[in-house]
């Protein structure tokens, strides 16, 4: 009897563990280059980014949109945790990922400000 409880125990606490491993982080990281109109380097410098994720297709439902001001690096880098910036619309946490394609839209502001244009629109893969 005491077997059968401590197995029962161990199976219990298993998979409350397993439940733990499985949570879905919030945001995922988007990284880019920021360039201005003749191509050089945005280095050192405010820029203001918005991420507009599409349902279906490029020009699909927008589900979820937010925005970033962020600053780039000396190389002209900088980093987004896509799903923690600033919610213009959606709920980046109700997304259903398994219901189908997504695409990310980008758009930046070289100023720092809102003044957004348009980067290009490209299908989210899995890793």
């Amino acid at each position: 009897m005491k077997k059968i409880f401590l197995l029962a125990t161990i199976i219990a606490f298993g998979l409350s563990i397993s439940t733990v491993f499985a949570q879905v982080p919030q945001s995922f990281n988007y990284q880019a280059v920021a360039r201005d109109n003749f191509g050089n380097l945005l280095a050192m410098q405010a820029v203001g980014v918005k991420i507009i994720i599409h349902q279906g297709s490029a020009t699909g439902t927008s589900v979820y949109e937010e925005t970033f001001t962020t600053s780039t690096n000396l190389f002209g880098l900088f980093t987004l945790a896509i799903g923690t910036g600033t919610v213009v619309s959606g709920d980046f946490s109700s997304i259903e990922w398994t219901s189908g394609n997504y695409w990310i839209q980008v758009q930046m502001d070289p100023s720092g400000g809102s003044s957004y244009a348009d980067m290009g629109t490209t299908q989210l893969l899995s890793v």
